[in-house]
């Protein structure tokens, strides 16, 4: 195993006593990673694109892959992943870093932009939100239940609903893992457009139920605080997204001081894939400190 912590491959961090995995490959700037779930695995977040540009790091976050398991589903908290986040970074011991965070992975990087921003160089907010709470999740589930609507010429829509009821009632990770290939779909802007772009997401897709079953104390929500951020944000968001859409991100955009928001007009919830070309560019330029690509 590299024991420089940013040579390429696999790494293993104890986090006190606990193991931590990441990943690294890619040459340029560094970006740390954190994929979203929570219970999913990295790897529908690699982007080969992006690591033509920068040193990207793919954390392996805490009860997924080999990373450290917790005896309560509740123990997976957003202080909980922001303390492993922490540190991996304080390990990089890079000056100014990226933190990319996608989706839940996006709490976890607020969060942690919020108590460390001095550590940062720049957040890239990427199909997130600043809040959860009944608003949030009423709006998801309405979209879900509207998508067989989208496409009443594809059988495959029918089941989204069903899938999407499977996966918040699954009790082992094959049960999970299986709901949320056959929900895969609805996370597209157009599924069955480019049928191997949505087998390539099935396929590469790993997931772990107990992460996704914690409950947090309280409704995520940072809207208030984040008028203090300092730290260079970048937000992305697919014009598509049935959960982090572009309301979500212009809630972003509008906490944030001097956020740059980007919408991807042909993406739902996964531009890396959507547009794979357009967002590793956009990000890129991000890092070294030129204007976003299209808005």
């Amino acid at each position: 195993m590299a024991t420089d912590p940013l040579s390429a491959g696999e790494h293993l961090l104890e986090v006190d006593g606990r193991p931590q995995w990441y990943h690294v490959a890619g040459r340029g700037p560094v970006c740390l990673v954190h994929p979203g779930g929570p219970g999913l695995g990295w790897e529908y977040l690699r982007m080969p694109e992006l690591e033509t540009h920068l040193t990207v790091v793919y954390l392996e976050p805490i009860g997924t892959g080999r990373s450290a398991r917790f005896d309560r589903a509740d123990d997976y908290s957003i202080d909980r992943y922001t303390e492993f986040l922490g540190r991996v970074l304080d390990h990089l011991a890079v000056p100014a870093p990226l933190l990319l965070g996608h989706s839940h992975g996006g709490f976890v990087a607020q969060t942690y932009a919020l108590s460390r921003p001095e550590r940062l160089g720049g957040l890239v907010l990427y199909a997130t939100s600043p809040a959860t709470g009944p608003d949030f999740w009423t709006a998801a589930v309405t979209n879900v239940q509207l998508f067989p609507q989208q496409y009443p010429d594809r059988p495959a829509a029918a089941d989204i609903p069903p899938a999407f009821r499977a996966a918040l009632t699954a009790d082992t990770d094959a049960a999970y893992c299986e709901a949320l290939r056959r929900l895969l779909p609805v996370y597209l802007a157009d599924p069955w457009g480019e049928r191997s772009l949505l087998e390539d997401v099935q396929h590469g897709l790993r997931a772990w139920v107990a992460p996704s079953r914690a409950q947090e104390p309280r409704p995520f929500d940072v809207r208030a605080s984040l008028a203090g951020l300092t730290v260079p944000s970048l937000i992305l968001t697919g014009a598509h997204d049935f959960i982090c859409g572009p309301r979500w991100a212009q809630a972003l955009a509008a906490a944030i001081p001097d956020a740059r928001l980007v919408t991807f007009d042909d993406s739902g919830h996964l531009p890396h894939v959507e547009e794979a070309h357009t967002f590793a560019a956009t990000v890129a330029g991000f890092a070294h400190g030129r204007q976003p690509g299209p808005n």
